[in-house]
């Protein structure tokens, strides 16, 4: 079974507490302009994994188009770097 570790930057590149997090994401995730009717579901997306403030607008824009297909796609797969610690296959 699969472990979950804990969040190793909380704090610094986005808020420690819950309650905060939730709240600047839905302000991200609610901030998305949809400047041209949407042609149909990505089959990839490349997303910024910086800290919100430098990349948070980016990828809400790219995960408001991977929201908009809930209910047709049945599986996303993410891939993302180790930055800390070495590992044997995918992070």
């Amino acid at each position: 079974m699969a472990s979950v570790r804990p969040a190793a930057v909380a704090g610094t590149f986005y808020p420690g507490d819950s309650r905060a997090l939730t709240t600047e994401l839905d302000d991200l995730l609610g901030g998305v302009e949809h400047l041209a009717p949407r042609l149909g579901f990505p089959k990839a997306l490349i997303v910024p994994h910086a800290g919100y403030i430098y990349s948070g607008p980016v990828a809400a824009r790219a995960y408001d188009e991977v929201a908009a297909a809930r209910g047709v796609v049945r599986r996303v797969v993410m891939l993302g770097p180790v930055h800390r610690v070495p590992v044997r296959g995918l992070a």
